[in-house]
């Protein structure tokens, strides 16, 4: 792991990889190992997915499993993913039928979930991943960042401390919102999104150099590109160049922490 010089650090930069599951069991190693780089086990956050399209299912006493508890057990956060990580409803509100066409590939599962299915799903996912991890999520984090309006109710109705979209994070049981600013993020679907995502990657470094909070968010498919993943580690080391490596549970006043009696 490279050692930085904290002098010349300004505010706080969160690590996550999304989509963490068996189906993508090699490539979560290899953005472990790329984040790594700069950060120790403990500050990179694990958003797992429970049944990444009800086709991969996490179940107790399998291999993958026991690597999630392992790095559960080494400090991680694990954050709930979402259930399927995939939107299988019927939208009939124009707004949220485009946010689910344009804004990701069918993977928006959050956007148009009632607070009925939203709280199940939730509630199943956090009972799942406590059991394997032998301890609390640290929170929740909708699929693509997309919710429903019945979501953000259900993330209260659950206990979870800790959620964010793409500009803010907050704690749900309060609506109190605990960081602000954008995600970076890289895109892998289309040679347009690599384009604009790689363009994105150049110019947010440099404007985040003075921000309190800077994240980056990294996907099982941008190891699929090596523009991507080059990108992604030039952009690591401009940030952490910057940015303290924190936690997500760091954010929480301690009137709000989950450790609080």
């Amino acid at each position: 792991m490279v050692e930085l010089n904290q002098d010349t650090r300004h505010g706080t930069l969160l690590l996550s990889i999304h989509d963490v599951g068996p189906r993508f069991a090699n490539e979560v190693d290899r953005l472990r190992d790329l984040l790594g780089q700069v950060a120790p086990a403990d500050k990179i956050a694990l958003l797992v997915v429970p049944n990444h399209w009800g086709e991969a299912p996490i179940t107790a006493k399998t291999p993958f499993a026991s690597r999630l508890r392992e790095w559960a057990d080494a400090g991680a956060e694990i954050f709930v993913h979402g259930w399927f990580h995939k939107d299988d409803t019927q939208h009939t509100n124009p707004y949220t039928r485009l946010k689910a066409q344009h804004l990701t590939a069918r993977e928006g599962e959050f956007v148009g979930l009632t607070i009925a299915e939203a709280s199940a799903r939730m509630a199943a996912g956090k009972a799942l991943l406590e059991d394997i991890c032998g301890r609390s999520v640290a929170g929740f984090v909708a699929p693509a960042w997309l919710y429903s309006i019945d979501t953000n109710n259900a993330l209260a109705e659950n206990g979870f401390s800790l959620a964010e979209d793409h500009w803010r994070i907050w704690h749900p049981p309060s609506g109190k919102v605990i960081g602000r600013g954008p995600v970076l993020t890289w895109a892998s679907r289309s040679r347009a999104r690599i384009m604009s995502s790689l363009f994105v990657a150049r110019v947010m470094p440099p404007m985040l150099r003075e921000a309190r909070l800077a994240r980056l968010a990294v996907h099982p498919g941008d190891t699929t590109i090596p523009a991507i993943m080059q990108s992604i580690q030039r952009a690591l080391a401009a940030l952490a160049f910057d940015h303290n490596i924190g936690r997500y549970d760091s954010l929480l006043p301690a009137d709000l922490h989950p450790c609080a009696s």
